[in-house]
């Protein structure tokens, strides 16, 4: 028998932006929210299916070194160019991790941690970042 992942519990400085900001991307919606400023959110099925919900945490502490995690979305109703405004409308914001400069996905992070991830094309997969990649926020504006 196999598993499926359940839940992403992702830790972070502000989970109410978060929660918006994920709930837009990913069209959920929120699930749950506990008083010590815990948000679950997750598909309007709600738990269980199969998509995992993400649970997010305050967390004040530092973040020390890279995230180790990162997460690939591809839009589902539009193309890449009408995902990507979408997504730096609802406050992403492009940055470069050392992406070749014909990559056909680009990099994101969103509005509230440095941590980046990534977006591809529909069935295109971004191959992996060489290991002495740093990230390097761009510009607003550019």
């Amino acid at each position: 028998m196999a598993c499926r992942i359940s839940e992403l519990v992702l830790k972070c400085r502000d989970p109410e932006v978060l929660a918006r900001f994920w709930c837009e991307v990913l069209d959920f919606i929120e699930l749950d929210r506990e008083a010590e400023g815990c948000i679950e959110i997750g598909p309007r099925e709600g738990f269980g299916g199969p998509q995992p919900t993400i649970f997010l945490i305050r967390d004040d502490e530092p973040k020390n070194g890279n995230a180790r995690l990162h997460i690939d979305v591809n839009p589902t109703d539009r193309d890449q160019d009408a995902e990507l405004e979408r997504l730096l409308a609802a406050g992403a914001e492009l940055v470069d991790v050392g992406q070749p400069a014909e990559a056909s996905w680009h990099v994101l992070t969103d509005p509230n941690t440095p941590d980046s991830w990534f977006w591809s094309e529909p069935r295109c997969r971004p191959p992996p970042l060489p290991a002495t990649s740093r990230y390097r926020p761009t510009p607003k504006g550019v």
